[in-house]
């Protein structure tokens, strides 16, 4: 088969290496421009772009599909199949009917639920108890389109988006390279219309959503701290500087004044929240490195009663 990829993250990555270490030829691929990473800045190419240039495979970086003189060039090469995993472009009507057998996106959800940009973060935040991965046809629609199979994950419960991300990474992998196998040998793949009446959203995350509300119960307050590592990272304030919270227990019970530490000493580090607790054991300072607990308290030390977050919750 004549094999297209389109991605761009780690996520995509390890989809393409298994494609490619299974023996398919991938003719073309396509990937998000180098972006800018680090105190410098310097542009660095993406895990996908580093794959195809390790393997030699022929490599296009639109910045954009939108206008017809950028997708025209591409469909001029001819595929039986294009796979798109986390490829962050949308792609235009007209290069869904571009290969043979249509575009298959790996997607990181059991659609009809989670469709959209954060499915991984989104499942953690609401507390799903499972998630997994679906291999779709892609149609005009934003993750719409019919489920060839779908692949379900249980959820861990003190799983994060990084490493849930890896898991899911591993899954799509092998489920799109049971498709392709499929494909390859004739035959027929059939892909079942999603039940609009189940659809959820999983919007994109924004940085406010990061932001540690003290008020909320524990639990919830933990699923925040796991749906955000590695990115954005849930954070408060601590004497007017950001304070990220990267790991955390949460604790029953009542402890008082939400945002107030109620106990620092040793490795523990304990917040009372709106109902609960959380027990701190990894944290981030501005400007800092992510330490444990104990770490931060040599450096940092914390008195019973000191407030984080807004003195105005």
């Amino acid at each position: 088969m004549r094999i297209g990829f389109a991605g761009t993250p780690a996520f995509a990555a390890t989809a393409l290496e298994a494609i490619l270490a299974n023996g398919f030829a991938v003719d073309l691929v396509l990937t998000r421009p180098d972006r800018p990473h680090g105190r410098g800045m310097k542009l660095e190419p993406g895990p996908v772009k580093a794959i195809a240039v390790r393997q030699r495979l022929d490599l296009r970086q639109p910045a954009t599909l939108k206008p017809e003189r950028e997708w025209a060039p591409l469909v001029a090469t001819d595929l039986d199949v294009l796979v798109v995993a986390a490829y962050g472009l949308l792609v235009p009507a007209p290069m869904l009917s571009w290969p043979h057998h249509g575009c298959l996106n790996i997607h990181a959800s059991l659609l009809p639920r989670w469709r959209g940009a954060a499915p991984i973060e989104r499942a953690l935040l609401t507390g799903d108890p499972e998630t997994g991965i679906s291999i779709m046809r892609m149609d005009e629609g934003l993750d719409t389109g019919p489920v060839i199979s779908r692949h379900r994950l249980a959820i861990e419960p003190r799983e994060t988006a990084g490493s849930l991300r890896a898991k899911l990474a591993v899954l799509g992998a092998n489920a799109i390279v049971e498709t392709l196998s499929r494909l390859d040998r004739g035959e027929p793949i059939q892909a079942e219309a999603q039940d609009p009446s189940a659809a959820s959203y999983a919007s994109k995350i924004e940085r406010g959503e990061a932001i540690i509300d003290w008020r909320a119960d524990a639990p919830t307050i933990d699923r925040i701290v796991r749906a955000f590592d590695p990115a954005p990272g849930a954070h408060t304030s601590l004497d007017g500087a950001t304070l990220k919270i990267w790991k955390a227990v949460p604790l029953a019970g009542r402890f008082g004044l939400p945002g107030s530490v109620v106990r620092a000493d040793g490795s523990d580090i304990i917040v009372a929240c709106g109902n609960g607790a959380l027990r701190l054991s990894e944290l981030q300072r501005a400007g800092g490195k992510r330490m444990p607990a104990r770490a931060f308290l040599a450096g940092h030390p914390l008195q019973v009663g000191t407030r984080l977050g807004s003195t105005d919750d």
